[in-house]
């Protein structure tokens, strides 16, 4: 029979990714979700059975352990961005991440991988960086043969970084960021699941690896290259950290005073303090190469998926062609 892979929010950005790829090996895959009917798609990835989404709470003994019962491999995807009702940084990041290194330990788990991130510190002053270090110090304990990959800024199709910046640049002159000097490493999502496939087969050393692409640059200026792949002239408006702090205070309020009604995914208090600190590979850090992964560049990928912000679409570069003959003419 084939080997099995467990993965914890597997329909998820990188996750999905990394179902793919373990299918396409020929494992079955058990991708472990909160909401199964939403993934369904994840099916599509295999042959009739390989691949299926079933229900899993990060947070509940019980399920994450049913959801394992059997797994030869388990890659913990789960993650998130901002506290809301029962699902703090706590709870998902620290202890979901020690919930599923001890159970696979438990249950005799050949390989786990734990997608963290980078700027994990217990030392941070930012909550979610600190929930990161503190699920990778329990993973290491339960598990010590577990491979931890910290990845920059992942980007990718379905990403919520250049999309999200792009779809703002059609709203006026001024794009604002956080941060601009903030200098980021962004990595390919297919770099990460290559990598977390290797975890998971075995063929990947156990330790901490830093996942960032070829390119190191400032927030501005890759959204300079954002905006040069979308064909739109903006001024990059650095936001002062004291006038984010407040923003961001606001909007948490608002969360709060609406009982999660109004979640806010546009900037938080803890994002303000993430984006003080650069997300760039640590000089004696292992990395993709160590792993015999080439990166991608930014470059290669984005323009293939960012299209859709140009002012014409998809007819953008014939638009362009026309006003040169235009012009000849």
């Amino acid at each position: 029979m084939s080997k099995l892979v467990t993965i914890y929010g597997g329909s998820g950005f990188v996750g999905r990714q990394i179902a793919r790829r373990m299918a396409k090996l020929g494992w079955r895959v058990r991708v472990a979700v909160r909401r199964p009917n939403e993934a369904i798609f994840v099916r599509t990835y295999g042959v009739v059975g390989q691949v299926e989404p079933i229900l899993c709470n990060i947070r509940d003994d019980a399920s994450v352990r049913s959801a394992m019962i059997g797994a030869d491999a388990v890659v913990n995807c789960v993650g998130i961005l901002n506290r809301s009702g029962k699902n703090t940084f706590e709870a998902v990041q620290s202890e979901g991440a020690a919930r599923v290194a001890r159970l696979a330990a438990e249950l005799g788990v050949g390989n786990l991988v734990q997608i963290s991130a980078l700027g994990a510190d217990a030392d941070s002053e930012s909550e979610y960086q600190r929930s990161k270090a503190a699920g990778e110090a329990a993973i290491r304990e339960a598990f010590p043969a577990a491979v931890i990959l910290r990845p920059s800024v992942i980007f990718g199709p379905d990403d919520t970084f250049f999309n999200r910046f792009a779809a703002m640049s059609r709203l006026g002159p001024v794009l604002p960021v956080v941060g601009a000097e903030t200098k980021f490493q962004p990595v390919y999502v297919d770099d990460v699941a290559a990598a977390a496939q290797m975890g998971a087969t075995g063929q990947a050393p156990a330790g901490i690896y830093e996942l960032g692409g070829p390119d190191v640059k400032s927030f501005r200026d890759w959204m300079k290259v954002m905006l040069g792949v979308i064909s739109r002239r903006r001024l990059v408006l650095d936001l002062p950290f004291w006038l984010a702090r407040i923003i961001g205070t606001i909007l948490d309020f608002a969360q709060v005073l609406t009982g999660g009604l109004f979640e806010n995914r546009m900037l938080t208090r803890d994002q303000v303090r993430s984006l003080g600190r650069d997300n760039v590979v640590s000089s004696d850090a292992k990395t993709l190469i160590d792993l015999g992964i080439a990166p991608t560049p930014v470059s290669a990928v984005i323009p293939d998926y960012l299209w859709r912000f140009r002012p014409s679409g998809q007819y953008d570069a014939i638009m362009a062609s026309a006003k040169k003959l235009r012009k000849h003419s």
